[in-house]
């Protein structure tokens, strides 16, 4: 959608970042911006009305959630135009991002009211700038689906995403999330774990998929807080593997896994224990053990 030219006359919308955690992190512009609103939209108006009470700032505070956004823009859009400055705020972080927002930014932009930004603090680059994985390239996920199901489905959908991926995830979910991720991605994947950044209890912790698994099962990782995961993009494929694993993908149903090893082997040229591995990353073991020799030969099935 076009934006219209800018309305000089008409009023602002302010897109304000607040603190993830830590007090101190907001901005003296951000503080500002929320004492000369005209009305703040907030996701949280509790929160948010405990946030301005500490800055001393007295505002005016309108809901504005998930489930109320497309009923709450076209009112909003309205005092924009009549030249009111609107502060849009989120519970914690930046808003729009895995938070509500976009349908007002969208809408005033649209009507040709100026949207101004007022950047701070975010959970995706503090625990982007904190994880030591590549940042130059990165991809953020939101919330992956509840169900496993479709948890899944999204994950297979970016095994092979070869930028670093960031999630949020919530405490009750952060176990099989972390299992589900160990199963495509592959247990050996890197990644880490940052919660409560910002706060008191803050905890960054990298590990491989399946060594996080464990570090939240024996309890040194509490399943508590606000948790962001950050992971290791997919390896570079080479075209020969990319081959193998289409061969292995056909052979699979039709033959026990040593088999497809052997068969696969012999029409890719790729050594036995490559293919091994690859069945590994896709779920499949070999029913034997010993399937595979040392000296990297597949042995036949009995």
């Amino acid at each position: 959608m076009e934006d219209r030219l800018l309305d000089r006359a008409a009023g602002i919308l302010f897109v304000v970042a607040t603190p993830i955690g830590h007090m101190d992190d907001l901005s003296v512009r951000a503080r500002d911006t929320l004492a000369s609103a005209d009305l703040v939209a907030a996701e949280d108006t509790r929160r948010t009305g405990q946030l301005l009470s500490r800055l001393g700032v007295s505002v005016p505070l309108l809901s504005l959630h998930d489930h109320n956004e497309t009923q709450r823009v076209p009112g909003l859009v309205r005092r924009l135009e009549e030249g009111a400055k609107v502060a849009l705020v989120s519970d914690a972080g930046t808003p729009l991002v895995s938070d509500p927002g976009f349908r007002l930014v969208q809408a005033a932009r649209a009507a040709g009211v100026r949207v101004v930004p007022v950047p701070g603090p975010s959970a995706v680059l503090a625990a982007l700038s904190a994880a030591g994985l590549p940042t130059d390239r990165f991809v953020f996920e939101g919330f992956l689906p509840a169900r496993r199901t479709a948890r899944r489905t999204r994950l297979e959908a970016l095994a092979n995403e070869r930028r670093t991926l960031v999630v949020f995830e919530a405490p009750a979910r952060l176990s099989e999330c972390l299992e589900d991720m160990a199963a495509v991605f592959g247990a050996g994947r890197g990644a880490v774990l940052a919660r409560e950044l910002t706060k008191r209890h803050e905890q960054i912790v990298g590990a491989t998929l399946d060594g996080l698994s464990a570090l939240l099962a024996d309890g040194t990782v509490p399943a508590r807080g606000e948790c962001v995961l950050v992971v290791e993009g997919a390896p570079e494929v080479s075209i020969d593997e990319v081959e193998a694993r289409r061969v292995l993908e056909l052979l699979r149903p039709e033959l026990p896994p040593a088999r497809a090893v052997r068969l696969a082997a012999a029409i890719t040229g790729e050594r036995p224990n490559r293919l091994k591995r690859l069945l590994h990353a896709a779920g499949t073991e070999p029913a034997d053990p010993a399937a595979t020799g040392d000296d990297g030969g597949a042995r036949d099935d009995p």
